[in-house]
C-alpha cells in the first residue's frame, strides 16, 4: 500500500469517519472518465486543483466539481492573494500527494481548502485516495466539515 493511500486511510479512521476506499483498474485521468467507471454524473468527481499562492508560496486546495473549472481570478480574489501555478514538485513537497491522486484527506500539513459549492447539489460525491487508482464516496457536506472548506464561487 503506497505511503499517501495509508496518509488518507489514517486521516479518514482520525476524523470517524466510516468510508470504504474503492480501487479501480481503469483510467481515472479525467472527471469523466472517473464517473463511467463509478457510474455517476461528472459533477459528482472532485477534483482536487492545486493553485499557488504566490504572496505565502503556500499550496491551496480547490474541490470543484468535475465539469467546472477554476477561474484563477474568481480563486485570487476569494483567497485575497494573487494564485500561480502549482508544478508537480510543489504539490508532492506540500501535500505529499502526485498529481492525479490528491485527495481532500491525508496532506502532510494542514492546507487552506476551498469548495465549489456545486458539489453540495448531490447526496453522494467521489474524491481520489491519494492516488490515481483509489476513490471515495462521501457526503459533500461531511467533506466541506471534515476538510474544513470555505464554500465561494470559483468556478468558470
Amino acid at each position: 500500500m503506497s505511503k499517501s493511500l495509508k496518509r488518507v486511510k489514517a486521516r479518514i479512521a482520525d476524523l470517524g469517519l466510516d468510508i470504504d476506499i474503492l480501487h479501480v483498474d481503469q483510467p481515472t485521468n479525467t472527471a469523466q472518465q472517473a464517473a463511467d467507471v463509478i457510474g455517476c454524473s461528472a459533477d459528482q468527481i472532485v477534483k482536487s486543483v492545486i493553485f499557488l499562492g504566490t504572496d505565502t508560496g503556500r499550496a491551496i486546495l480547490f474541490l470543484t466539481a468535475g465539469g467546472n473549472r477554476v477561474d484563477v481570478a474568481k480563486a485570487s480574489t476569494l483567497v485575497g492573494e494573487p494564485l500561480g501555478k502549482a508544478d508537480a514538485t510543489l504539490i508532492r513537497e506540500q501535500t505529499g500527494f502526485a498529481i492525479g491522486g490528491v485527495s481532500p484527506f491525508g496532506h502532510l500539513g494542514p492546507i487552506r481548502t476551498f469548495m465549489d459549492p456545486r458539489l453540495l447539489d448531490f447526496g453522494v460525491i467521489w474524491a481520489a485516495a491519494g492516488t490515481p487508482n483509489h476513490m471515495f464516496d462521501i457526503d459533500p457536506h461531511i467533506l466541506a466539515e471534515k476538510t474544513g472548506a470555505t464554500l465561494g464561487a470559483f468556478a468558470e
